[in-house]
């Protein structure tokens, strides 16, 4: 009885350790979103903060303005919020008595239920070249300090973010250096604000904007992809990454005024996902690359050259495709429809059993957590298929000014995207390989698939209807969705080692027809064969679990 007792014991404490993990994973992160609201198909305020807070490992959002529907919506969520005060209104908040109205109208009828941690004094104010902004930034920014101290409010902090325009060099980082007459006047005591009112300096890098048409790289190098990089002989440092250049050219610049010592926070960053024809470097698999490896590259915590070990606090734009706003490419950075399924997937979701109220439309999890995933279940001893021709790789440069968009997955545009009124779980979804994914990756997954799951990949062999485009990206998209079809449509069966991708647009040609997760494509039984990998995260915890129920009965 004793041994039982104890048993049982050791077994609810394994059982913790393993929903600890989970939550700890998904409280472990500094991944934030830019909830913009610039759109006439966006569900309200109240469902957004259930979804967050229950669908992904997001847990803080920074609006454009002080919505009270948003504010409201978030009480009591745990969500971080940051509020933003229109350019505009800025000149009328450098009194106190105004600053203390605005808050009094607000912040304060919010707090402490909504978990408003910031104030977000304007948006790139020294960049819009407007003497009067620029001239009252500093004294609204104080005086909204002081006016939050006034009402005991002393854990929100006041900032206000700038683009990389701020700089008048930043190539290469070691060198770069404030706009000349603003280094001192305007930088130097803001920094000075900052760092007696431990706030943070926030930084707006877009590495979309720096790529070069001409120049191949510079897309490898802004995606996170593999590249030569660009060396700095100040530091001797090789960068292989745009958004540690530009971070780290913010940092030298900080530095040279005594600054280095205040936080960064990443105010916005992001990638369109469609554009137009001209734009450089637009497309799904770009956005869904540098988003994807943005969020581990933060989560590592490795930090910069120049700021290492660091874990920058860091908000994605933006949340949704925002359909009111004036360009194509604009209108297409959100992380997810207006109807919450995802419109790629960067490893934000979580927990697919979770659901939000009937007010608003459900959401589709994506597959892959941030973390790495773990090795492939082993395949068979026999020589894997081989494809002819070797594929087209991803993409290593944008297309000229005068080109069509890089090729790969079309990105969902409004009308090809899931509609609201519909269940996630009826919504036609395939699975496709991510468009940074290896030859080898892909050959991996087609051997997987076609040799140890069970699947039937007769029409990709030569003569059957799928062959053509012999390529090996081809034959992969084929098998991959073959599996997720026939696991039925899990969305974490596309996973495939973190080089799969979920998408709700038929990428397959007339001949050779996709079956989609609505309608499915039972080809084996569920445990005829091992799920590929999930990510490193969910084989922790199902090794947990596995572990438990082997400890329990034996």
């Amino acid at each position: 009885m004793a041994q039982t007792q104890s048993s049982s014991r050791n077994s609810f404490l394994l059982l913790l350790s393993c929903t600890l993990f989970r939550q700890l994973y998904a409280s472990n992160t500094k991944i934030g979103v830019n909830y913009g609201t610039k759109a006439d198909n966006l569900p309200p305020p109240s469902t957004v903060a259930t979804f967050l807070k229950s669908q992904t490992t997001i847990d803080r959002v920074k609006i454009f303005d002080a919505n009270p529907d948003i504010l409201r919506a978030f009480a009591g969520t745990g969500i971080s919020v940051t509020v933003t005060v229109a350019n505009a209104a800025i000149p009328s908040l450098s009194t106190l008595p105004a600053a203390q109205a605005w808050l009094s109208q607000n912040i304060s009828p919010f707090l402490p239920e909504t978990a408003v941690t910031r104030i977000s004094v304007g948006n790139e104010v020294v960049e819009s070249s407007d003497e009067t902004l620029i001239a009252n930034i500093l004294p609204a920014m104080k005086s909204l300090h002081d006016a939050l101290s006034h009402a005991n409010h002393t854990t929100v902090q006041v900032s206000t973010p700038h683009s990389l325009g701020i700089l008048a060099s930043s190539e290469p980082p070691s060198a770069a250096s404030f706009l000349r007459g603003y280094d001192k006047s305007i930088f130097g005591p803001m920094l000075d604000f900052l760092r007696r009112t431990k706030s943070p300096f926030m930084v707006n890098p877009y590495p979309f904007f720096g790529i070069a048409p001409t120049d191949p790289e510079t897309l490898n190098y802004a995606l996170f992809k593999e590249n030569s990089g660009v060396w700095d002989a100040g530091t001797s440092v090789n960068y292989t990454n745009m958004f540690d250049a530009q971070m780290d050219a913010i940092f030298s610049a900080m530095k040279k005024l005594g600054y280095d010592d205040v936080e960064l926070v990443v105010a916005e960053t992001g990638w369109p996902s469609v554009g137009e024809p001209k734009e450089a470097g637009v497309s799904f698999e770009n956005a869904a690359s540098y988003n994807g490896n943005l969020i581990k590259h933060v989560n590592s915590g490795k930090g910069t050259p120049l700021m290492p070990d660091r874990t920058f606090e860091t908000f994605i734009f933006s949340l949704f495709n925002e359909n009111l706003k004036p360009t194509v490419s604009e209108r297409n950075y959100g992380l997810f429809n207006p109807d919450l399924t995802p419109v790629y997937d960067v490893g934000v979701s979580i927990a697919k059993e979770a659901s939000v109220p009937t007010s608003g439309p459900g959401p589709t999890s994506g597959p892959s957590p941030i973390s790495g995933p773990a090795s492939p279940p082993a395949t068979s001893p026999i020589s894997g298929r081989k494809s002819g021709l070797s594929p087209t790789s991803a993409p290593a440069s944008g297309p000229s000014p005068t080109s069509e968009p890089v090729s790969g997955p079309t990105a969902l545009t409004p009308s090809e995207a899931p509609s609201s009124s519909s269940s996630s779980s009826s919504k036609k979804k395939w699975c496709v390989p991510k468009g940074d994914a290896s030859e080898a990756a892909l050959q991996a997954n087609i051997d997987f698939v076609c040799k140890s799951s069970g699947i039937e990949c007769g029409a990709i062999d030569d003569g059957g209807k799928c062959f053509k485009p012999n390529t090996v990206r081809s034959h992969a998209a084929y098998a991959m969705n073959a599996y997720y079809q026939a696991s039925g449509g899990n969305d974490l069966d596309c996973d495939f080692n973190n080089t799969g991708l979920i998408t709700y647009t038929d990428r397959s040609s007339q001949e050779c027809k996709s079956p989609d997760a609505a309608t499915g494509m039972k080809t084996r039984k569920p445990d005829e064969a091992g799920s590929i990998t999930r990510g490193f995260h969910n084989n922790l915890f199902f090794i947990c679990i596995s572990f438990l129920i082997s400890f329990t009965f034996f």
